[in-house]
């Protein structure tokens, strides 16, 4: 059995692989056209989706050829047939405007790939082995199992991540990658899995005409060429080539189900709902705006109150005020008013915390500066000058005029694990990764790695300080990133975290399990060249009383043989009870959940 774990103590943080890739630039917007309604027009032309052009990196095929033959990581696999939309021929002056527009955008490609591109935007670092795409997967029942899978898991572990479909053109960060889920379903001891794109209005529209058209968030919009960029895009819509108003989102970061509905999320778009059919198969139901009550984007970690119900969530804008909103959902769906919270520039708003009876939002120093283009360099910087500060704010607050800000100075957490109220103090317990640099994720750095140290802030609501101080001792630290508490007491005061080990650097070794009060750190490892991602805590019981009674659920891929698979290990004894062969590679991804079998049941 590939696992280990030691009594010991640890914490840092994982840098997520980014991406690039070169291709050449095919004539073919001209494919695509959008009535005045902004909807989709189609016709009896095929488009071929596929890559003609030799690539720096071996995508897998999209369109539906035989067999896809391992090379570089790949093994051998039968990709889904996917449909192919179809689209009319163009008007003389759309033709025109198309051809005008595809020889800039060929120019502009032409002098990026001139230069060295930046490690967090080149292809045969960021997207190379296991964090390269693969093709969607139709579901495949009765997998291989090792062990026995424990009688408490009913139900499907679903798990996000970035796909790109297409190789790009020039930039690609990894968090640009549309989004794919991979499901595995478990019914009676047994198990099937499949993986499919969620379809998003930008990946349907680049599906049509068989390569990228909308602007990489990250990868592409930097300096001068961000700016073209932008204007081709919007141009591109002008003329009915393209439509833009429909939500530029990948949706590949978050998922939560809520609602009766399961919804893949990113900070760039609405959420989009997807299914789980019957058959353990996945099927985009369509962008989702909570019947229209949601009229903004909503970060990709929105908080399921464990006790209420409710859902609890924030939206960013890079533009225009407000910068910055809070908003609820009831148990029902009904959303609550926006509040606009009060803060002087676009921040880089990942993640917050909430608690029994406040949310937790982060304003720190990474932010959005879009005059960074004009002068040749990326809209996300890290301002050295800005001190870093929490916000508290009644949860049933209607305007944001009782938030109590209180600054903690040098401090970027990517992500919050958990946060509670500690009534006997007047303190407000945040735990979280605190990451230095705070924007290598974004911004490649002269400096050798990152690293993030698992700590335990507060917030002194009375004097309006803080402190701060690292959960783990300096000796046992180790780089983790990923993971959660027991959703089932989540905004309550938990002791257990599990976190991905990203050792070796940015590689997930294995997961911990961290004793949060106590800094004492239990590790499980997958063996020798293997690595994960984000494990899973899996309760047995919703209403147990035992704060670790449950399962660890994670992808594992084995870089020596090219083979995935889903590891169950015991989150009390670290005792791995299962292993799920999978039919298919699974790539390094995101977030995940679980839906049990009565939330399948239940779906809308």
């Amino acid at each position: 059995m590939d696992c280990a774990y030691t009594a010991n103590t640890s914490s840092s943080w994982l840098k997520p692989k980014l991406s690039s890739q070169r291709r050449d630039l095919a004539s073919s917007s001209s494919n695509l056209s959008f009535n005045n309604h902004g909807k989709l027009n189609r016709a009896q032309k095929n488009i071929n989706c596929s890559l003609q052009t030799p690539s720096l990196l071996n995508f897998p095929t999209q369109t539906p050829p035989s067999t896809l033959t391992s090379a570089a990581n790949y093994q051998t696999l039968t990709p889904t047939p996917t449909p192919t939309p179809s689209a009319p021929k163009l008007n003389l002056l759309q033709r025109a405007a198309s051809m005008a527009m595809d020889a800039v955008e060929s120019a502009l490609n032409a002098r990026e790939l001139k230069h060295p591109l930046p490690k967090t935007a080149d292809p045969k670092v960021q997207i190379a082995g296991n964090f390269a795409p693969v093709p969607e997967q139709p579901v495949r029942h009765r997998l291989p199992v090792t062990g026995k899978i424990p009688d408490s898991i009913q139900g499907a572990y679903v798990r996000n991540g970035a796909n790109p479909l297409f190789e790009p053109a020039a930039g690609h960060h990894f968090f640009d990658g549309d989004g794919m889920i991979h499901a595995v379903q478990f019914e009676n001891g047994s198990a099937s899995y499949s993986c499919r794109f969620t379809e998003t209005q930008r990946l349907v529209q680049e599906r049509a005409v068989g390569r990228p058209l909308f602007p990489k968030a990250i990868g592409e919009l930097h300096g001068h060429s961000g700016i073209a960029r932008l204007g081709l895009f919007y141009a591109r819509g002008l003329f009915g080539l393209l439509d833009h108003t429909q939500g530029l989102g990948v949706a590949n970061a978050g998922l939560v189900y809520f609602n009766n509905r399961l919804l893949a999320m990113s900070e760039d778009d609405l959420p989009y709902h997807v299914r789980i059919t019957p058959s353990g198969d996945l099927k985009t139901e369509g962008r989702f705006n909570f019947d229209g009550q949601l009229k903004s984007t909503m970060i990709a970690h929105p908080k399921l109150d464990p006790v209420s119900g409710e859902l609890f969530a924030l939206s960013y804008d890079v533009i225009q005020k407000p910068y910055l909103k809070y908003f609820r959902f009831s148990q029902n769906g009904e959303k609550s008013e926006d509040v606009d919270i009060p803060v002087s520039e676009p921040t880089m708003m990942h993640d917050f915390a909430i608690t029994e009876n406040f949310v937790v939002i982060p304003d720190q120093q990474v932010v959005f500066k879009m005059s960074e283009m004009i002068r040749g360099g990326s809209p996300v910087v890290h301002d050295k000058n800005k001190v870093s500060r929490f916000g508290v704010l009644d949860k049933y607050a209607k305007d944001a005029s009782g938030i109590k800000w209180i600054e903690v100075p040098d401090c970027f957490c990517f992500h919050l694990w958990n946060s509670w109220e500690e009534p006997e103090t007047d303190e407000i317990v945040v735990i979280g990764s605190c990451m230095t640099p705070p924007d290598s994720i974004f911004n490649e750095s002269e400096e050798e790695g990152l690293e993030s140290v698992l700590s335990e802030i507060r917030l002194n609501m009375k004097t309006g300080e803080s402190t701060r101080r690292a959960i783990l001792s300096s000796k046992d630290q180790v780089n983790l990133e990923a993971g959660m508490v027991n959703r089932n007491i989540l905004g309550r005061k938990t002791r257990y975290a599990y976190l991905a080990i990203a050792e070796p650097w940015p590689k997930v070794s294995g997961f911990a399990k961290v004793d949060l009060f106590s800094g004492e750190v239990k590790k499980f490892f997958y063996g020798d060249e293997k690595y994960g991602g984000e494990p899973l805590f899996l309760p047995n019981d919703s209403n147990s009383e035992v704060e670790d009674d449950g399962h660890i659920l994670a992808f594992v891929h084995n870089e020596k043989t090219s083979k995935s698979e889903l590891r169950i290990v015991n989150a009390m004894t670290l005792e791995e009870e299962a292993t799920v062969k999978l039919p298919s590679r699974v790539p390094y991804g995101f977030h995940g959940t679980f839906m049990s079998a009565k939330d399948l049941e239940n779906q809308a």
